[in-house]
C-alpha cells in the first residue's frame, strides 16, 4: 500500500491551479489541499451560489493560496467556452486542471449540446475544456499536470460508437462505465500526443475508490426513490473512506514528481476501494490505442474543438 499524504505536495506558492466541480466531494476536500499548500485554485462550480459558499468555508482555514470562483456548466459546451476565455484572460499560465466534477448513474437526461448527460458532462465537457485551456498549460513555466477523474467502474464499460448517446436504450450504470472509459481513453490519448508533440505538459487518470461524496446520491434523489438514497446512504456510511482521502490521488497525480504521463492512480488498499494513492493498472480496453483515437475524432467532431497537437503514433 503506499504512503504518500498531502503533506508531501511542497509549496505550490506561483502555481495557477482549475479544478472542476470544487464546491463539494473530492473536488472540494482537493482545493482545501491545493490552496493550504499556497496555490491559487479557480475553482470551477456550476451553482456560483454554491461555489461561493464553499469558499467561504475554506477561507476559514486561512489557507496560504487564493480561491476564485469562476461558473462553469460541463453540460452547456457555450459554458466551457465563455469559462476558458475568463481565465485565458485573468492567468498567463496553469499548472494543473483537474477534470474532476461529474454525474453517477443518473436517469437519461441530455446536455444543452444534446448529448447523453453522463457522457457529455464527465467526457465531452472536459474534452473541449483542455482543449482550450491546452495553451495555457503549454505555456506555463516547467511541467504542467492534466489530472482526469475516471472510476473502476470503467471496467465494465464500452464504447457504443452505434448508439452513443444511448438513444435506443439506456442503462444508467452502462452510460456511467461508458463515460469514465472515455475519460481514460482520453487521458492516454492525451499524453501520446503531448509526447509527440515534446510538450512539457503530463496526463495522467485517477479514481477516488469508494469515497463518500453526494455524487452517488444524485442518481437515487433524481428519480426520487427513497429507498434507494436510503441505501446508499447505508453504504457510504460503512463502507466509504472520507472525502478528503478520496481526493489523494487527484493530489498525487497533480504534484508528485514520480510521475512521467499515462499513469492510473488509485488508492493501494483493498481492492483499490480505500488507503493511500499508488499508480495501478486499469483495463485492457482503456489501453487500446485504435479506440482512443477513434474516439478522439469522434469528440472532436461533436465539441468542434481542435487540439494543436500532432496525431499518436
Amino acid at each position: 500500500m503506499g504512503s504518500w499524504t498531502a503533506e508531501q505536495m511542497g509549496d505550490l506558492s506561483g502555481a495557477t491551479v482549475v479544478v472542476t466541480g470544487a464546491n463539494s466531494g473530492i473536488g472540494f476536500e482537493a482545493t482545501r489541499e491545493f490552496a493550504r499548500h499556497g496555490a491559487t485554485v479557480v475553482m470551477a462550480c456550476r451553482s456560483v451560489e454554491r461555489g461561493e459558499r464553499a469558499r467561504t468555508t475554506l477561507l476559514e482555514d486561512d489557507p496560504a493560496g487564493s480561491l476564485t470562483v469562476v461558473e462553469l456548466d460541463l453540460a452547456d459546451l457555450d459554458s466551457v467556452r465563455s469559462f476558458a476565455e475568463s481565465v485565458r484572460d485573468s492567468a498567463d499560465g496553469l499548472d494543473v486542471l483537474c477534470n474532476n466534477a461529474g454525474v453517477m448513474a443518473i436517469p437519461r437526461r441530455e446536455t444543452a449540446d444534446g448529448f447523453e448527460m453522463q457522457f457529455g458532462v464527465n467526457h465531452l465537457g472536459h474534452f473541449e475544456l483542455t482543449g482550450r485551456l491546452l495553451d495555457l498549460l503549454r505555456d506555463s513555466p516547467g511541467e504542467s499536470r492534466v489530472v482526469t477523474t475516471s472510476s473502476e467502474t470503467h471496467r465494465g464499460g464500452a464504447i457504443d460508437f452505434e448508439d452513443l448517446q444511448h438513444e435506443r436504450s439506456y442503462s444508467r450504470w452502462g452510460a456511467y462505465a461508458q463515460s469514465k472509459l472515455a475519460n481514460l481513453l482520453f487521458a492516454y490519448e492525451l499524453q501520446r500526443r503531448l509526447d509527440a508533440a515534446a510538450a512539457s505538459v503530463v496526463s495522467t487518470a485517477v479514481h477516488p475508490g469508494y469515497a463518500d461524496t453526494s455524487l452517488q446520491r444524485r442518481g437515487p434523489e433524481m428519480e426520487g426513490s427513497t429507498l434507494r438514497l436510503q441505501a446508499m446512504r447505508l453504504a457510504n456510511a460503512v463502507f466509504a473512506q472520507s472525502a478528503a482521502k478520496g481526493a489523494l490521488p487527484i493530489l498525487y497525480a497533480a504534484t508528485a514528481q514520480a510521475l512521467d504521463g499515462g499513469e492510473y492512480v488509485g488508492p493501494g488498499g483493498l481492492f483499490g476501494m480505500r488507503g493511500l494513492p499508488e499508480v495501478g493498472e486499469s483495463s485492457s480496453r482503456s489501453r487500446d490505442r485504435d479506440l482512443a483515437r477513434r474516439l478522439w475524432t469522434v469528440s472532436e467532431d461533436l465539441t468542434g474543438v481542435e487540439y494543436d497537437l500532432p496525431p499518436s503514433g
